[in-house]
């Protein structure tokens, strides 16, 4: 289906249902039993089959700057004057090139042509290597969601000045700018006039209004010390975010992929007013921005936006007055000097770790430019494959050596974090991983995965939207624990707004299966079945759905556009029209546990809910001859119309033309608060032919003008030789139902 919604009050909220239940009793639901010839059947929907490569051994890139005894560059060395050493280990030089800036600043002609290279979107590396070869690339990166007003100012000015006195025939430039969004303002390139455009389209936004809404704890038995600022209250986002790190780290990260494929060194300026670190989320987010900027060779130059600044006790003007007695006992200074001294020490620790430089108490920011500048005027670009081929996680220490050459200096990157196994992934290592896969553009296809969502209207205009994840039992990886057989699962959902970008809901669960071995047999034929669910506003959406099997880490991911249609007041309108196979018992089930991380507002019972008993949409929408077809779908009428006049009936399609249909019936239940009417109806596809077909659903006001048409499609497939007679009228035993997962019959679902 395809569901959403956008709202600025949008609220989201999730009611879990993870069944395990190996058949699919008939029960009661059939509001009519005897139905048509064979339905017709839609396409099955299926996962992008796209693979992924992985390296076992990643090349290492070392950028190495050599300079004499009067500061200028040394060039024409040869690859076999240079020693590596990894942890002491001695390395192969494999690839090596020197890049020779200072060439281009002196021979090339200012008015030469514009050069472009695109951030983001390098197809090809080796087709611009040549265009970038003795160039310096430098990327001026303002954080708009720390910035002050006149930081801003400080930093776009002196970016000017940079442009205009300081770049040279050898520089090509990029602007990018973050405040709710990365945003790359300008690619790279030597164009004056485009670059200025692109500085002064960096303008201050309401992000930085909350880079002052920070509290530190007071020393000694002090009262916490937080500027009263007065504010509105505003919506509570903690539920969002999922991964609780520090988006300003995140965006420099992102900004370091963008940068890996564009070959040769890469500088990024960063302007800020400072990050500051709150916790262990937050260290594991720095280690993540520096491994991706080592990987794309970028070195971080920091720049405290704030300048040299002589700071007034209490703050200045622009500061609200501290709460609690902090003003009388000192505390109030203190956090201010403790504050942005821990601003700092991440720009400190960003810089070094990535071979840059970090720049605190400038009057003037020209000093940070021309360090840049500097820092690249010529080197050496040299790559070896590591000998270490362990996967563990670990800091690597680098150490270059140049032989037969006295009196010099280098200049390099001193190490690099080597990649890490899943088996020894820390807590926040896997955090990490579904954050990095849920941000990242590529999909994740290592463990397979469907996804069906459809829509339901509850009260006071807002929609329930059922997730249904299907993964197949063969695929995972269960560990056996004292004779049972267990499967750990990490489900995460993101629902963003399709226009801004902003994400308005989150979903996250760690579910456990524990099977004994006969229960293990059974399941193993079978497929998983993930539920979940979400409740929004009418509106537009993104979903992004992710389940990661926890014994080997691999990771699926699945993409959807949401579309939540608004309530028409004086039109009849329907839901979606699910298709099942299976029905399942709400009851509790040990063999299966649930961990939710999200906070949210489970519903007492969903739309899919009836009697003790819950429809289980279809993943695949693919079914067989020995299952039952069960069909639901609910009606909303108008004001001035009686939901229990309505009737449904439904009709099949085949290849474009009817070849059946139902006789009309009454709701099998109607809510009268919500004027809600529901319709279920069964079909036995025994005597139905294969062939993928169209049902449409037809509601109409019995004696009115009121009518409204819903469709869906399945596939219908001819039964195998040895496939079992259809089920019986008393259904084998199910397992009950517990908040997880569902496990369905071979063939179904």
């Amino acid at each position: 289906m395809r569901a959403s919604a956008s709202s600025k009050h949008c609220i989201l909220r999730i009611c879990l249902a993870l069944v395990l239940a190996l058949a699919l009793p008939p029960g009661n639901f059939a509001q009519n039993p005897a139905q048509p010839q064979p339905p017709p059947p839609p396409p099955q929907v299926s996962t992008n089959p796209r693979s992924t490569i992985r390296s076992a051994v990643e090349l290492v890139q070392v950028d190495v700057e050599v300079t004499g005894k009067d500061g200028k560059p040394i060039k024409d060395l040869r690859q076999d004057q240079f020693t590596v050493t990894e942890d002491g280990h001695e390395q192969k030089v494999s690839t090596f090139e020197y890049n020779d800036v200072e060439k281009i600043e002196k021979a090339e002609a200012p008015d030469s042509a514009p050069v472009t290279i695109t951030i983001g979107s390098v197809a090809a590396p080796e087709e611009i290597r040549q265009q970038v070869r003795d160039r310096r690339l430098i990327v001026l990166f303002f954080d708009l969601s720390s910035l002050q007003p006149q930081d801003l100012t400080r930093s776009t000015t002196a970016a000017k000045r940079f442009l205009r006195e300081q770049m040279t025939a050898a520089d090509l430039v990029g602007v990018v700018a973050y405040g709710n969004q990365l945003h790359v303002i300008a690619d790279f390139t030597n164009d004056r006039d485009l670059l200025n455009r692109a500085v002064d389209a960096v303008i201050p936004g309401k992000e930085s209004q909350l880079a002052d809404l920070s509290d530190a704890a007071a020393t000694g038995v002090e009262t916490a010390v937080s500027e009263d600022t007065n504010a509105a209250f505003t919506a509570d986002e903690t539920e969002f975010n999922v991964f609780n790190t520090d988006r300003k780290l995140a965006a420099v990260e992102s900004m370091a992929d963008l940068l890996r494929d564009i070959p040769g060194k890469k500088s990024m300026i960063q302007f800020t007013s400072g990050i500051t670190q709150t916790g262990e989320d937050n260290r594991s987010q720095l280690r993540a921005t520096t491994n991706a900027a080592n990987r794309a060779n970028v070195s971080i130059y920091t720049v405290d936006s704030r300048g040299l600044l002589a700071e007034i006790p209490g703050g200045d003007p622009s500061v609200g007055a501290a709460a609690g007695n902090s003003m009388y006992s000192g505390a109030s200074v203190f956090h201010q000097t403790d504050a942005r001294q821990d601003s700092r020490e991440t720009l400190a620790t960003l810089a070094s770790d990535t071979g840059g430089r970090s720049f605190f108490d400038l009057g003037d920011f020209g000093e940070a430019f021309k360090s840049v500048q500097a820092d690249t005027a010529g080197y050496y670009l040299v790559g070896y494959y590591s000998t270490n081929t362990a996967h563990d996680g670990r800091w690597r220490g680098i150490r270059v050596r140049l032989n037969g050459v006295p009196g010099v200096r280098l200049r390099y990157r001193e190490g690099y974090t080597a990649p890490k196994d899943f088996g020894i992934f820390t807590t926040e290592d896997r955090e990490r991983q579904l954050e990095d896969a849920m941000k990242s553009d590529t999909p994740a296809v290592e463990l397979p995965v469907a996804v069906e969502t459809s829509y339901f209207r509850l009260a006071n205009n807002q929609i329930f939207v059922p997730i249904s994840a299907k993964l197949a039992s063969s695929a995972l990886q269960w560990a056996q624990k004292s004779n049972r057989r267990q499967v750990e699962f990490d489900f995460a959902a993101e629902m963003r707004d399709a226009r801004s970008g902003r994400v308005v809901g989150a979903l996250r669960d760690t579910i456990t299966v524990r099977l004994d071995t006969e229960r293990f047999e059974q399941v193993q034929q079978n497929a998983l079945i993930y539920q979940g669910g979400i409740i929004l506003g009418p509106g537009d959406y993104k979903l992004k759905f992710l389940a990661r099997e926890n014994e080997t880490g691999r990771i699926g991911t699945f993409e959807d556009l949401l579309k939540l249609p608004a309530k028409t007041p004086d039109h009849l309108q329907l839901s979606s029209v699910v298709l099942s196979s299976q029905i399942i018992e709400l009851q509790k089930n040990s063999e299966v546990q649930t961990k939710a991380f999200a906070p949210d507002a489970k519903l007492k019972e969903t739309p899919l809910d009836l009697a003790g008993q819950r429809i289980i949409p279809s993943v695949t929408r693919v079914f067989t001859s020995q299952q039952m077809l069960y069909i639901f779908f609910q009606a909303y009428v108008p004001d001035k119309t009686d939901p229990n006049s309505l009737r449904a009936g439904l009709e099949f399609f085949r290849n474009g033309a009817r070849i059946n249909q139902t006789p009309m019936v009454a709701p099998a239940q109607v809510d009268e608060k919500t004027r809600t009417a529901s319709f279920r109806i069964s079909l036995p596809l025994a005597d139905v032919a294969a062939g993928r077909y169209t049902v449409e659903a037809v509601v109409v006001e019995a004696g009115g003008a009121q009518a409204a048409f819903g469709r869906n499609y399945f596939a219908l497939r001819a039964p195998t030789p040895a496939a079992p007679a259809a089920p019986a009228a008393t259904p084998p035993a199910a397992i009950p139902a517990a908040p997880g997962v569902a496990a369905t019959p071979t063939g179904g679902n």
